[in-house]
C-alpha cells in the first residue's frame, strides 16, 4: 500500500512539473518575437497565465551600430522560461480613428496579364502570349527596356508587328521574355492572345490618420486583381469620398457588400503605396478629431470592443464587437472578432465587403481593423493590428 501511495505521489509530482514545462512550450509558440515598448515602460504581456517579462543583462542586449533594441525574458509565473524577445522602444503614437468609407482609383506600375485567348494567323490558331512563357499575373513593366505605362500603349507596339523584349515581374522575380505578334485574318491586325489591365477602382474603409504627418491608412489588406488575385503594384492613385446606398446582407456561404457611389469631384488623398497590410497615402484634408493612442499588440485583450464603420451615407458609428482568438505570429490575421452589435447584425448580417480597415478601438485606444470575413459565418472575421498596419509605414517611409 505504502509503495502505491508513493507511486501515485510521485506520477502527480511529475505531472505538477510537466504543466508549467508544456505551458512555457505552448506561450513560446504563441507569443510575438519582437515588442514595441512606450519609452520609460516595461514589456508587459497579456496572457490567460501570468507572465513576466525582464531585461537580460546588458551584455546580452543588441550590439549592432545605432541599433537600440533590448532584449526581454518572458517567464511564465516569473519562473519557467518561456523565450528571450527583442522590446523596441517607441514614442505614444497618436491617431484619428476613421471608419468612413473611400474610394480606391490605382493606375498599375506596368499592366497585368488576367487571361489569354486564340489568335487565328494564316498558319491556324496559336497564341503568341503563351508561346512567350507569360502567365497569369505577370507585370508587364517595359518593352525594349522602355517604361509600360498603359493598354494603350501597349497596343500601339503591338501594331508594329516587331518582335517585342517584355520586362517581366512575376513575384519577386523579374524576366526577360520575347513576345511576337501574329496578324490575324479575322481581325486583319497584329494580336498577342493576351488580356490585360493596366488599372483598378474599389470602396474601402478609413482605418485611420495620423495627424502630425497627414498620413493614412485603410483597408487593412491589399488591393488584388479581381481575375488573378494578385496583389496590384501601384504607380499612382488616388482616395475619394464616397457615400454608401445601401448593403446587400451577408448571409452563410454569400458574403454581403456595400453599395455606394463616388461623391466627390476632388480626391481627398494620394496613394502611395498598396502593400500586404493595406493601402497608404497621404492627405490635406485630415479630419478635426481628436487623436487617440494606438494600442500596442501586447495590450489587447479577449472580450468586448468597437468597430467604427459606414453602413449608410458617409458617417461611421460605433457597433459592439468581441474579439475572440489573438494571433502573434501570422503576419495579418492577427484577430478574430466576431459582431455583437444587434443593429449592424440586423443591417448587414455582420461584416460584408466594403467594410475593410473599419478601424477597431478598446479601452480608448485605436488597436486594429477589420479585414476578412468568415464566409460559412459573416458575424465573424479576421482583423489585422494597429501596429501591424503602422509599422509597415514605418519601416517603407522614404
Amino acid at each position: 500500500m505504502k509503495q502505491k501511495k508513493l507511486a501515485a505521489l510521485s506520477a502527480f509530482a511529475g505531472l505538477f512539473f510537466l504543466m508549467p514545462v508544456t505551458a512555457s512550450l505552448y506561450y513560446a509558440g504563441k507569443l510575438a518575437d519582437q515588442y514595441y515598448v512606450r519609452h520609460g515602460e516595461m514589456l508587459q504581456v497579456t496572457a490567460a497565465l501570468p507572465i513576466t517579462a525582464s531585461p537580460v543583462r546588458a551584455e546580452t542586449q543588441a550590439a549592432a551600430a545605432g541599433s537600440i533594441t533590448s532584449d526581454a525574458a518572458l517567464r511564465l509565473f516569473g519562473i519557467f522560461p518561456i523565450k528571450t524577445v527583442e522590446m523596441h522602444p517607441t514614442e505614444e503614437i497618436m491617431l484619428i480613428p476613421g471608419g468612413e468609407p473611400f474610394g480606391v482609383r490605382m493606375l498599375m506600375d506596368g499592366i497585368m496579364v488576367i487571361g489569354f485567348g486564340e489568335v487565328e494567323g494564316s498558319g491556324g490558331h496559336s497564341c503568341p502570349a503563351v508561346t512567350a512563357g507569360l502567365q497569369e499575373g505577370d507585370i508587364i513593366r517595359e518593352i525594349g527596356h522602355e517604361p509600360l505605362t498603359d493598354t494603350d500603349a501597349f497596343r500601339e507596339a503591338v501594331q508594329k508587328g516587331e518582335e517585342m523584349l517584355l520586362t517581366v515581374l512575376r513575384g519577386e522575380e523579374t524576366l526577360e521574355l520575347t513576345l511576337t505578334p501574329d496578324y490575324s485574318v479575322t481581325e486583319e491586325c497584329y494580336q498577342t492572345g493576351l488580356w490585360v489591365r493596366d488599372s483598378t477602382a474599389g470602396i474601402g474603409t478609413m482605418t485611420y490618420y495620423e495627424p502630425a504627418t497627414g498620413s493614412f491608412g485603410g483597408l487593412g489588406h491589399p488591393i488584388c486583381d479581381p481575375d488573378t488575385g494578385e496583389l496590384i503594384p501601384l504607380a499612382s492613385g488616388e482616395a475619394d469620398a464616397v457615400t454608401i446606398s445601401g448593403t446587400v446582407k451577408g448571409l452563410p456561404g454569400l458574403p454581403g457588400q456595400l453599395q455606394g457611389y463616388f461623391s466627390a469631384d476632388e480626391a481627398i488623398g494620394t496613394l502611395r503605396c498598396n502593400s500586404r497590410c493595406g493601402v497608404f497615402g497621404t492627405s490635406e484634408d485630415v479630419p478635426e478629431v481628436k487623436p487617440v493612442p494606438m494600442g500596442l499588440k501586447q495590450e489587447i485583450t479577449l472580450g468586448d470592443a468597437v468597430i467604427l464603420t459606414t453602413v449608410s451615407g458617409d458617417t461611421p458609428r460605433p457597433y459592439t464587437i468581441e474579439i475572440t482568438s489573438l494571433d502573434f505570429t501570422d503576419e495579418t490575421r492577427n484577430m478574430v472578432i466576431e459582431v455583437t452589435d444587434e443593429d449592424l447584425l440586423a443591417e448587414t448580417g455582420g461584416i460584408v465587403q466594403g467594410m475593410s480597415g473599419s478601424p477597431i478601438l478598446q479601452n480608448g485606444k485605436l488597436i486594429g481593423a477589420v479585414t476578412h470575413v468568415f464566409v460559412a459565418d459573416p458575424a465573424k472575421g479576421y482583423a489585422i493590428f494597429a501596429e501591424t498596419m503602422y509599422d509597415y509605414t514605418r519601416q517603407t517611409a522614404g
